[in-house]
């Protein structure tokens, strides 16, 4: 079992849920909030019933807070049921996909969606007669005019490059809290991440830095394909749990490329390797063990998979599950109580209500879920 204060968090976050999330009072007059891209909003907090989100990773923030049985539309890259839509992250575990399916099935269309659509469709979201809209769209002037063109607040999110440890992720959390009148259910759940963030660090703090093995994440992407080669420098799991990323000297920080002989030149120094979920179909076709030669965590065997967590967006439970399981490879003596499917399920309960785990194990691009990889056979 995890930390008592975490428990402590999540059984708050279940009665919460069980409650219909602790909505704080209705206000009766009109306030005027900031969003994330800093416009001024003004809004009747718990007064809208149909609601619409668009662009990446709206509806998945909504869910997490808000009351899913109030949407009036939905993308199509999130309606399973069309047969015509983006299906690029149909194999990818996007768990609000999966807890909220059969309903967001039954929706009429508020736009196609998915990386290919970055222009928000007016008349289809005109047609779901929405009476508030939430939006990915970090832009200031394009929001401006979809508000003044429906007539109806459109409030702005955002994740931030830091995801679900992200200042921005977590106060979009408590901005849609306050628009629909869910406080308490926002706090809770941002208490949650920071609690588990807590216990993470905690167990770890004291490793002594020359004992840190240098770590090697790589499969990371947002929009493309992913290899090998595509990795993270200042990777905030890593630095949540005092991971000493074999990563140091890149120019800039965050997702990038680098090349094979950068790979090559890094490969003593891996003492553990990482792969996300998001790079095996790309690796699987042209494998080659050679390409992994030069790595030492390759040639000891001490490689594992994490899960794919950016699908139309980041899944924000699969990233906070991801840092506890990269920690537990790392540093297994210091997490031998914990338990990741359990610890799967206590996240995915603590977001949207519903034990996932499994069934983010049987989707094509989580290859079984978290596991060492056996070198020899993985990609065979």
């Amino acid at each position: 079992m995890k930390a008592k204060t975490s428990l402590l968090v999540l059984l708050g976050a279940l009665s919460l849920v069980s409650c219909g999330g602790g909505s704080s009072k209705i206000e009766d007059e009109p306030i005027t909030i900031t969003d994330m891209i800093s416009r001024s909003v003004e809004i009747k907090p718990g007064s809208y019933k149909r609601v619409v989100c668009i662009g990446a990773g709206a509806l998945r923030l909504y869910s997490y807070v808000g009351d899913v049985s109030l949407l009036s539309g939905v993308e199509d890259i999130d309606n399973e049921s069309l047969s015509s839509r983006p299906k690029m992250f149909d194999g990818t575990a996007r768990p609000y996909v999966m807890a909220h399916r059969d309903f967001l099935k039954s929706l009429p269309s508020c736009g196609v969606g998915g990386p290919n659509a970055q222009t928000a469709e007016e008349e289809k979201i005109l047609s779901c007669n929405p009476d508030i809209v939430i939006s990915e769209y970090e832009d200031v002037t394009k929001a401006d005019a979809l508000q003044s063109k429906l007539g109806v607040p459109v409030i702005t999110t955002s994740y931030g490059p830091k995801g679900v440890f992200d200042d921005r992720a977590k106060s979009s959390l408590q901005m849609l809290g306050k628009v629909f009148a869910k406080e308490t259910k926002a706090t809770s759940l941002v208490s949650f991440i920071e609690s588990e963030r807590a216990d993470i660090s905690h167990r770890t703090e004291g490793v002594l830095t020359e004992n840190q093995p240098k770590t090697y994440i790589c499969g990371l992407g947002n929009w493309g394909t992913t290899n090998q080669y595509s990795t993270a420098q200042d990777y905030e799991p890593f630095n949540v749990a005092h991971i000493r990323d074999v990563v140091t000297d890149l120019p800039t920080n965050g997702i990038q490329t680098i090349d094979k002989e950068k790979f090559v030149s890094l490969g003593s120094a891996m003492d553990v390797m990482i792969i996300d979920a998001a790079a095996v179909k790309n690796i699987k076709p042209t494998f080659s063990a050679d390409d992994f030669a030069s790595s030492k965590a390759w040639n000891i065997g001490q490689v594992y998979l994490q899960m794919a967590y950016n699908a139309y967006y980041t899944n924000l439970e699969i990233a906070l599950a991801n840092t506890w399981y990269c920690a537990k490879a790392v540093y297994p003596s210091l997490f031998n109580d914990v338990d990741i499917d359990t610890n799967t399920n206590e996240i995915t309960t603590a977001f949207l209500g519903q034990a996932l785990a499994n069934e983010i194990k049987e989707y094509p691009n989580s290859y079984g879920g978290y596991q060492k990889i056996n070198t020899g056979t993985f990609f065979a």
